[in-house]
């Protein structure tokens, strides 16, 4: 019976299939909708506008009407463009389309394609596309048997994120538990979300017992940050995903496929680290393939720093742990997580934005961001008092920073105010504005931020601004007795240029722990990033903040990390066989330096070009990722033979070596040999050594018989020579050795950049280089 319910199942089927293909080939007639591209330059002069030669170009293809005399009412032209692209896009049917290709003056015709929108927009802008059955990333089984641990504040089981619709059961390999307490049971973890622990022992040690009322003593997400993180890593597609009609689209991870294991260790009194390493310990022994840890501390000796330690023994293992870079830029050495077998990732743009205006009294409009939308909109076809409360001196005060308890309502009720960033949450000033009887905020940057902006959900209407547009602003409320202003909010713009650019508040290196190890390794998106939000929290933060919503907009190096975490995981999934040193490898050596304007990424705090203490080997590209034809590889024991080179003593050593009983091998010649995919060379004080040697070594990954040429930048302080200059491989992960000679001219007083790229016509395997002069002792 069943059998033949199926055969007339396919019957049918297949019937319909042949029908719909009879009618689509008799309706060459059915109108479809064509972007017709037009050279401006070739109007003829009897046209009084373009649109008008556009328009008629249309109307002498149409087709004539069946029915003489009946007219066709339908207008076919539905837009004209006059700036970044000429033309019109029309409503035509495939004869007349071909017709219309055909006329003079006519470059090109475009079929309208539907495209998706990916909120986190991260996706997109990373080639990550996965309706594209052809694409090398859509979803294979493979995906679903890793498991990305997420180190953060829980997760908030409810969101469609991580909904596990089609997913597999859970991989055999995993061996953890859901935990549960107040507001999480065992049937909140599912098939992504594979497993839920709490660690609070350590916090609780410290600060007292968590308040079982106030905060959930269980896995569930309070804060929002670690549902965030975990649905950037690996949230599943949700569509018509959006905040406050802000950035809609389909918001998903970059590893959709992949599972999800919430380890919560962050409390509303901070992060502890005898709960973070408990964490890590407890993830690896369940069987995380990937760890994504978006936070970090001050910087200590690699034995004084137990995450540091605790993500040496997950390398061991074989789990790739990525950290965030952390949000301290643009201050040099401002690194965290700077640990060699740690993937330390900074913050970038992408090219999308949210456009708002500050329009003064005095005619001029200034552009700025927010992600306002609320009941209280200020009119535009109104102009409102403008006051700043702070001084004409550079140096910022309480009122200017609009620190609570210091806006006097009298003098700024129904008024917009200025407040300078500055000490506390941005979001929090608005919040401050507002219970003064403030109607809306400009948010004005200082030299700390200078012109890099990043919008926030504010409680009342409020715009960011650039410390430049800030200072004008601020010149404007203070000078002129009546100085007024209204607000204005764009929505949401695509196609930003320049981007990526490098985030202001990406903490930067040099890495003072190692000069010979090049920090941040990469960045990625970390700038206005839309990802899942706890429904126990408002977008704000704040305890104020009675709104509710499903995603929310974040930015900071904890947004970056899980980028190259889920991209970490995807590149588990089709090269299981990689070392975590091989994933970083791909991920270095593919990533690009140039934006979408062709020109060196820049660096957003001074709007220069970037360097590798900035961006690392550059901006995360996946695509490139998946097939680096050489990798860097590395053992535990290399990076053990790297730590012997530190200067620890034996039982500082001992710390990483204990479990595998590991010694020093003294391979290293200096700590710039570890065979990293970046190079420092680092000249010593004494100026009679004037050359350095470093040694590296690539494992062919790509087609086994492949030849490769080195090309070398030019610096100014020194010449750099490769042998050999030619790598010669004939067989699948054969290992080839070479070294690089740096020889002083001219010892420079500030570092040098370049860089260093193998090629064999398809792959580009790129290191970037730091030349460091110490200066002399005297």
């Amino acid at each position: 019976m069943f059998e033949n319910t199926v055969k007339w199942l396919v019957f049918i089927l297949a019937i319909y299939i042949a029908f719909n293909a009879v009618v689509s080939m008799n309706t060459p007639l059915k109108r479809k909708t064509y972007i017709v591209q037009m050279d401006r330059s070739a109007k003829p002069g009897y046209f009084t506008t373009h649109l008008e030669w556009y328009s008629s170009k249309v109307q002498s293809v149409l087709s004539k009407p069946e029915i003489e005399g009946q007219a066709d009412e339908e207008d076919r032209i539905i837009y004209s463009y006059e700036t970044a692209f000429h033309g019109v896009a029309a409503k035509l049917n495939d004869e007349e389309a071909e017709r219309l290709e055909e006329e003079d003056g006519v470059v090109a015709l475009f079929p309208e394609t539907k495209y998706q929108l990916h909120t986190t927009r991260s996706p997109m802008f990373l080639g990550l596309e996965p309706e594209d059955s052809t694409s090398v990333w859509s979803e294979k089984v493979a995906d679903h048997d890793v498991i990305v641990g997420v180190l953060d504040t829980g997760i908030f089981p409810e969101s469609e994120s991580f909904n596990d619709t089609g997913m597999s059961p859970v991989p055999t390999h995993w061996k953890g538990i859901c935990e549960t307490g107040r507001g999480f049971q065992k049937h909140h973890c599912n098939k992504k979300i594979v497993g839920a622990r709490v660690f609070y022992r350590g916090y609780e040690a410290a600060t007292g017992k968590i308040n079982a009322q106030n905060e959930y003593k269980s896995p569930r997400d309070q804060d929002g940050h670690g549902t965030h993180t975990a649905a950037t890593v690996a949230g599943s597609p949700v569509r018509g995903a959006n905040l406050l009609g802000y950035a809609h689209g389909t918001a998903r991870g970059m590893a959709p496929g992949a599972r999800i294991a919430a380890y919560k260790v962050c409390w509303a009194g901070g992060c502890f680290s005898s709960d973070i390493l408990s964490a890590v310990d407890r993830a690896v022994a369940d069987g995380v393939n990937v760890l994504s840890i978006s936070l970090g501390g001050g910087v200590s000796s690699y034995y004084r720093d137990s995450l540091s330690i605790a993500a040496f023994g997950s390398m061991e293992m074989g789990v790739f742990v990525s950290c965030s870079a952390g949000n301290a830029g643009p201050d040099p050495a401002s690194l965290t997580n700077v640990s060699p077998w740690i993937t330390t990732v900074g913050a970038s743009t992408m090219d999308r934005d949210f456009p708002a205006t500050a329009s003064l009294g005095t005619g001029r409009t200034l552009s700025g961001v927010s992600l306002y939308k609320g009941r209280r909109i200020l009119s535009t076809g109104k102009q409102y008092p403008l006051v700043y409360m702070g001084g004409n001196s550079s140096s910022l005060d309480p009122s200017s920073l609009c620190l609570e308890g210091t806006l006097n309502p009298r003098v700024v009720a129904g008024k917009i105010v200025i407040c300078d960033r500055g000490i506390s949450p941005r979001v929090e000033k608005g919040q401050v504005a507002k219970q003064a009887g403030a109607v809306g905020m400009i948010l004005a940057n200082t030299a700390a931020n200078g012109e890099e902006l990043v919008a926030d959900c504010h409680l009342l209407p409020a715009v960011a601004v650039g410390e430049k547009e800030g200072k004008l602003i601020k010149s404007y409320a203070s000078t002129s007795r009546n100085a007024t202003a209204t607000l204005a909010f764009l929505g949401t713009r695509l196609g930003i240029r320049p981007s990526p650019v490098v985030a202001a508040f990406s903490s930067r290196g040099p890495n003072l722990l190692t000069l010979e190890i090049l920090k941040p390794d990469i960045v990625a998106p970390g700038v206005n990033i839309l990802a899942a939000w706890t429904g126990e929290l408002g977008p704000s933060s704040l305890p104020t903040d009675h709104r509710r919503v499903e995603f929310n907009i974040l930015s900071g190096t904890s947004m970056s990390c899980p980028h190259v975490s889920g991209i970490a995981a995807l590149l588990k999934a089709r090269h299981p066989e990689w070392s975590p040193a091989a994933i970083k490898s791909a991920l270095m050596t593919t990533a690009y330096v140039h934006d979408n304007t062709h020109h060196p990424l820049k660096d957003a705090s001074v709007a220069t070009p970037s360097t590798p203490f900035d961006h690392g080997a550059g901006h995360v590209n996946p695509m490139k990722a998946l097939d680096p034809g050489l990798i860097y590889d590395l053992e535990p024991q290399d990076y053990f033979d790297f730590l012997c080179t530190q200067k620890l003593t034996p039982a500082q050593l001992k710390v990483f070596g204990k479990f595998a009983n590991r010694s020093c091998r003294h391979s290293l010649a200096n700590p710039g040999d570890l065979n990293y995919p970046s190079m420092s060379a680092v000249f010593p004080e004494d100026t009679s050594i004037k050359v350095l040697t470093l040694h590296r070594t690539v494992t062919n990954v790509g087609p086994p018989t492949s030849t490769y040429h080195v090309v070398i930048s030019p610096f100014k302080g020194a010449t750099v020579k490769v042998e050999p200059e030619v790598l010669n491989f004939t067989r699948k992960n054969q290992k080839l050795s070479y070294r690089i000679i740096f020889t002083t001219k001219i010892r420079q007083t500030m570092p040098e950049f370049g860089g260093l790229v193998w090629k064999d016509g398809a792959h580009k395997v790129r290191s970037p280089i730091a030349i460091t002069w110490l200066t002399p002792l005297t």
